[in-house]
């Protein structure tokens, strides 16, 4: 019954995020619930989700600030999916990867300044160009997740943002400080 509402839940999200009529955030969440799915259950098409699904995060962002907000939904919804497929035993795993993979987000365009060519014809231009070549480092993803969900390793990172429109009306505002990444073990 669980398995059925997660797919009935999972064709939803699907539909919304083709049709894009969403607040910018929900949409990211709705593609990080995608995306922890299809990660959870091996999708062979996963890296080119996550590439794209990156793309979109930062191609539709208004602003810096919102853009941090949008990367931390993401990854959160992310990860509560994969967990909720671990925590399931991998249920239905194989309808999933069949819908995973047969998405209209895989006729999307990625150009190099970022812009993007979505499946309807939409041109989504970045407010910012950037190097779409370094939108997807590939890693071993799942192994990563599966670490973290069985407590053996997590990575924090911590990052101040200010917003870039805040920073043109007022030059006092510090400048942003870097990330910092720190590794801890259990």
């Amino acid at each position: 019954m669980l398995g059925k509402i997660g797919f009935l839940l999972f064709g939803l999200i699907l539909a919304n995020v083709a049709n894009a009529q969403m607040p910018y955030i929900e949409e990211v969440r709705a593609l990080g619930a995608i995306s922890g799915q299809g990660l959870a259950c091996g999708s062979a098409k996963y890296d080119t989700f996550e590439m794209l699904a990156r793309a979109i995060l930062l191609t539709k962002s208004p602003s810096d600030k919102l853009q941090n907000d949008a990367i931390y939904a993401y990854s959160e919804e992310k990860a509560n999916a994969y967990m909720s497929k671990e925590i399931d035993g991998f249920y239905g795993c194989a309808e999933i990867i069949r819908r995973f993979d047969n998405q209209d987000i895989f006729k999307a365009v990625l150009y190099a300044d970022g812009t993007i060519k979505m499946p309807d014809g939409k041109i989504l231009t970045p407010r910012k160009p950037y190097d779409a070549r370094f939108v997807y480092k590939k890693t071993n993803d799942r192994d990563v997740a599966q670490a973290i969900y069985n407590g053996k390793e997590a990575k924090i990172l911590n990052v101040d943002v200010v917003d870039s429109s805040l920073a043109k009306n007022n030059a006092s505002l510090p400048p942003p400080s870097v990330g910092r990444i720190s590794r801890r073990r259990n």
